[in-house]
């Protein structure tokens, strides 16, 4: 079996400054009265490697990154706008014009129309789970995967009116609620406290309430990452969390003035931490990041530093045989193990053998 073989230049300038590298002759034996050596063993199992990028710790939101706008339906004068950073429950108030609260709906698809009795549709399943998770449909008794908009649901959302500060009608109008696909935070507002508010205008911009990394990944990255790898952060200060990849993106975006050069493209991919609570409360604050990707299994690897170069070109290792006779012998190298410091290799060797690594 011929493995690719991938050689990272600054390994190979490591073995050489190590004096690990060196020409040889060619010969296929070493000098048998040579003086007893350190070894290591040619083991068998799984390697991977770390892909090192900078990333940026943020809030999660769509699937490009970008967040969520917030569209105005209600007509009049903003009286009350969150702040940068607010965050808001689903089923609470986000901002209020003429006094009046806007809500904050938990749901992807927005309010296009009126609710009342006898609407159908995903707009109102979104209302009804709404109203079940919230609890106002403790008397009602409101089925959440339920489409259409009944007397169970009028009942339930008179209590959300009464309970919120909205007119009691019965009714959601277009301008009563915002539907958000989860609990946000404020990004950023570009409605003015005392400002005209104009149905269809944007009032706001908002991301979930969850931490991850943002890392771009370069054309020759994007195939060794996968959803799963696990990504070691250093955050400011040093302090260090894990995480794994949860996302990756499906948009490639070309980097400033290379928009005629799609080779230079990077796909986005998002990390959720382990522990966000580590992370503080940091937003768009630069990151370090080490991914270890899911490499091979079940191939034969030997440490790095037992490579010596062949004369001519390519590389071998020098195995210890009976008799502490040392034999040089061809390998071609596969994937290195930047993390453990090993390097797939495809050669005349064995499990367990013995190959000359120098001393530490």
């Amino acid at each position: 079996m011929r493995l690719k073989i991938w050689v990272p230049a600054g390994v190979i300038v490591g073995l050489a400054a190590a004096g690990v590298a060196f020409a040889l002759s060619g010969g296929a034996e070493a000098d048998p009265a040579a003086p007893s050596v350190t070894t290591a063993e040619v083991t068998r199992g799984s390697l991977s490697t770390v892909v090192s990028i900078s990333g940026t710790l943020t809030y999660r939101a769509q699937s490009d990154g970008s967040p969520y706008s917030v569209i105005n339906q209600a007509r009049g004068i903003y009286t009350q706008l969150p702040a940068n950073g607010d965050q808001v429950d689903c089923g609470d108030v986000l901002y209020r014009v003429d006094d009046n609260p806007v809500l904050l709906l938990c749901g992807t698809v927005p309010a296009y129309r009126n609710l009342g009795i006898g609407a159908t549709g995903q707009d109102v399943r979104q209302l009804n789970e709404n109203l079940h998770a919230l609890g106002y449909d403790a008397e009602a008794g409101i089925d959440p995967g339920s489409r259409a908009f009944t007397a169970t649901t009028r009942q339930a959302l008179e209590q959300l009116q009464k309970t919120k500060g909205l007119g009691v009608t019965g009714e959601l109008g277009i301008d009563d609620a915002v539907f958000l696909p989860d609990a946000v935070r404020i990004a950023d507002v570009s409605g003015r406290l005392g400002g005209s508010a104009q149905p269809n205008a944007d009032v706001l911009h908002a991301t979930s309430d969850t931490l991850v990394v943002q890392v771009d990944l370069e054309p020759w990255q994007q195939g060794d990452v996968k959803v799963g790898d696990r990504a070691q952060i250093t955050l400011p200060g040093n302090a260090s969390v894990s995480g794994k990849i949860e996302r990756l993106g499906t948009v490639a975006r070309a980097p400033a003035g290379e928009d005629n050069n799609p080779t230079a493209a990077t796909i986005p991919a998002f990390i959720s931490l382990d522990d966000p609570s580590t992370a503080g409360r940091l937003d768009q604050a630069p990151v370090s990041v080490d991914i270890t990707t899911t490499g091979v299994d079940n191939v034969l690897s030997v440490p790095v530093t037992a490579l010596v170069g062949k004369a001519g070109g390519g590389y071998a290792v020098e195995v210890v045989r009976n008799g502490d006779r040392r034999d040089l012998v061809p390998v071609a190298l596969g994937l290195f193990d930047t993390e453990g410091g090993r390097v797939q290799v495809d050669g005349d060797l064995q499990e367990g053998d013995p190959v000359v690594v120098p001393s530490s």
